[in-house]
């Protein structure tokens, strides 16, 4: 989960200077254009032109995901030799000039002529868009990540240069591009030892907006691979750091990336493993259930991870309900008058990896988010059945637990059902919905309106003097709240904090886990998205939430534990943008009568008190909001003209870095919690300050 600094203060960080000045007709971009349209108007872009001009349609954008899109299409195609059998270690060096190499040790890709292009087969496929070997039925790839052999020919149009080389059939090859042109033929240079690729390229800025690499994205994709290709040993190396070089090598495979992502809760039984084929497809599925109320599926195809899921984390969904309630049924657990078990209530708790191979994969769009081949939910809900009532028939002392833990969710869920809409119902009847200790705003358009979420009744009433009534709202909240991380919904919605705080907000709650796994891994409805049965993201009141907390421990506790609240249950509210961080000032200096002055750190406060010319001046240090009087905290935290705000941005593609720190910091087991502390114990500067 990222977070993402909003500035409101011109002062803090000031616009481009761009002269304007107002459109006249003759202005408009849209106006008719004189002169002749005819075939010579017609530009055809060749060569790798077309990504250059429009690199958002190839790679995603032309920042930061963009950059990494490119190193992701060097490092698929040597997972690719992987897959295919021929390669089992891949190295990444991260340069200090900004350059990056990948190196496989697979076939290397062929330099001998294309007979149709007249060219090298190498520069084909470094400088044509639609070409590679994993097309046809030769013996290229049988399966691969790559879908239309655009993707190194992408990173070569996008580079200020490349070099490729080539080791194969005892020879070294060598070829260079600047700006996706060849500059030169493709070179025997040497005698090699093996085969393999190594792709080395430096980012080109005038074509990109962010050409400098992020090791953490680079070593978690490494990482991921080497879980998804236990056979694959992933060396990653950064130039000017070569002793902390890192290696990535599982055998256990996907058992042991849910072993390792479970590693923050209390496991109930040992992984359940099985692989199985079926005519071109093949499925390897680990999963294990835990003491917690959380559903983490994990989905890939074809080495690609799927965040939104799509028809084979269905598939799978409809499985483990199917044969979860079958084996019950069967085993009298479940008696003739009780429910079947509902997707929800056997997700519970489970923390799963499906890895599917399969040929030819359709997507909903080119960064492959989400699978929609139609024949694969039909497919992996009945392999998921074989592999699954197979294990629970030979295990029955797993299987007994397995249907406990489902039968107590059940009993959860139906209570948090009740309390959903006993809350929906208390807050239809009471002064329209409102909890009492709201102090609202006048207007009703949400896309204006602010609601602060204040920590204590006194710091609440110096807000409620320094708010603009139009537009802010204030919900003071006494005391933390729950942890729900610890605590099924049902307890949660027992809260009078939360309650209040969902009966304010007037989008509901939602109760599901596991939505996901039901839908048909088709598109979600622009209208359907953030919503389910007891929540809906088109009826919050308020487009901004604003959590203001004191500048202390206490005050990091109370936003971290509003914070897994909302990631829990009100999950839309990150991922559209509307949760917000207030930022008070933790310094105030005055000088003489009148001046004052505002620091948000310490180093902000001494390059104040140096440039003073006034001797005569005084520091306070805020403690806490309560402190500020009601035309402090509106000059520096309220006005929307001065303030700053830091808006909680959530990326799917870290989706399961952020499951695990909500598991890992705020779940019932301290170990995990102590080792994170412990390691980034030297990062923290300031233990009352983290902006």
């Amino acid at each position: 989960m990222s977070e993402n600094v909003e500035p409101q203060n011109p002062e803090i960080e000031k616009p481009q200077d761009i002269s304007s000045r107002e459109a006249t007709a003759a202005d408009k971009l849209t106006k008719k254009i004189e002169g002749t349209y005819d075939a010579s108007s017609i530009t055809v872009l060749e060569g790798l032109e077309a990504v250059r001009k429009r690199p958002g349609m190839y790679v995603g954008d032309n920042g930061k995901k963009g950059l990494h899109q490119m190193f992701r299409e060097a490092l698929d195609n040597a997972v690719d030799e992987a897959m295919a059998g021929h390669c089992d270690t891949i190295t990444v060096v991260l340069y200090e000039n900004g350059s990056i190499s990948v190196e496989d040790n697979g076939r290397g890709i062929p330099v001998d002529m294309h007979e149709k292009e007249g060219i090298s087969a190498l520069t084909v496929i470094m400088t044509k868009l639609h070409a590679g070997g994993k097309f046809g039925d030769g013996g290229g790839y049988k399966v691969s990540g790559g879908l239309h052999g655009v993707g190194i020919s992408c990173t070569n149009a996008l580079s200020e240069w490349m070099e490729t080389t080539v080791k194969r059939n005892g020879k070294l090859y060598r070829q260079r591009f600047e700006a996706g042109t060849p500059v030169t033929d493709v070179e025997e240079i040497g005698k090699s030892k093996g085969n393999g690729t190594i792709q080395h390229w430096k980012p080109d800025p005038t074509a990109l907006t962010v050409v400098e690499h992020d090791p953490h994205i680079i070593r978690r994709r490494m990482k991921e691979l080497a879980y998804l290709n236990p056979a694959v040993r992933f060396i990653f190396t950064i130039e000017n750091d070569p002793e902390n070089s890192e290696e990535f090598y599982f055998e256990k495979g996907i058992v042991q990336l849910v072993e390792d992502v479970n590693d923050a809760e209390t496991a109930i039984h040992k992984p359940i493993y099985f692989h199985r084929v079926r005519e071109d497809m093949e499925l390897e599925v680990a999963l294990q259930y835990n003491t917690g109320f959380h559903t983490n599926i994990l989905a890939y195809c074809n080495n690609i991870h799927q965040p939104d899921g799509g028809t084979h984390v269905s598939g799978f969904g409809q499985a483990l309900t199917r044969v979860i309630n079958s084996y019950a049924r069967r085993m009298n657990l479940l008696k003739e008058k009780d429910k079947n078990f509902t997707a929800d209530d056997v997700a519970e708790g489970v923390t799963a990896v499906i890895s599917l191979k399969i040929q030819n994969p359709s997507y909903n769009s080119q960064d492959k988010v989400k699978l929609v081949t139609p024949e694969v939910q039909g497919a992996t809900n009945s392999l998921v059945g074989d592999g699954l009532g197979t294990y629970l028939e030979e295990n029955p002392a797993v299987a007994k637990r397995v249907v406990e833990k489902a039968q107590l969710a059940q009993q959860a869920r139906e209570a948090a059902r009740k309390a959903a809409e006993a809350v929906k119902r208390s807050s239809a009847m009471d002064s329209f919905g409102l909890p009492g200790k709201l102090s609202d705003c006048v207007s009703r358009k949400p896309e204006e309106c602010e609601l602060f979420l204040v920590e204590g009744d006194s710091a609440g009433g110096t807000v409620k003097q320094a708010r603009d009534r139009l537009t802010q709202a204030l919900l003071p909240l006494r005391g933390k709240i729950l942890n729900v991380e610890r605590a099924r919904i049902d307890k949660a919605l027992d809260n009078e904090e939360i309650k209040s705080l969902i009966a304010a907000l007037g989008a509901g709650v939602d109760i599901q886990t596991s939505r996901s796994q039901a839908d048909d891994g088709g598109e979600q409805p622009a209208d359907e998205v953030g919503k389910s049965e007891h929540f809906d993201i088109s009826k919050l009141r308020y487009h901004k939430v604003i959590i203001m907390t004191d500048a202390d421990v206490d005050g990091e506790h109370i936003r971290t534990l509003l914070l897994t609240f909302f990631y829990r249950y009100m999950k839309p509210l990150i991922t559209e943008g509307y949760l917000y961080f207030a930022q008070p000032p933790l310094f105030v200096i005055r000088a003489g009568k009148d001046e004052r002055f505002y620091a948000m750190t310490e180093e902000d406060r001494d390059d104040i008190v140096k440039n003073l010319k006034k001797k005569n001046y005084s520091v306070t240090r805020f403690k806490g909001l309560g402190e500020m009087n009601s035309d402090e905290l509106e000059e520096t935290t309220m006005n929307i003209s001065s303030r700053q705000l830091v808006r909680v941005g959530y990326d799917k593609e870290f989706d399961n870095e952020i499951e695990t720190m909500f598991m890992r910091l705020m779940g019932d087991k301290v170990e995990p919690r102590r080792d994170f502390i412990m390691k980034h114990a030297r990062d923290a500067g300031d233990l009352d300050w983290h902006y």
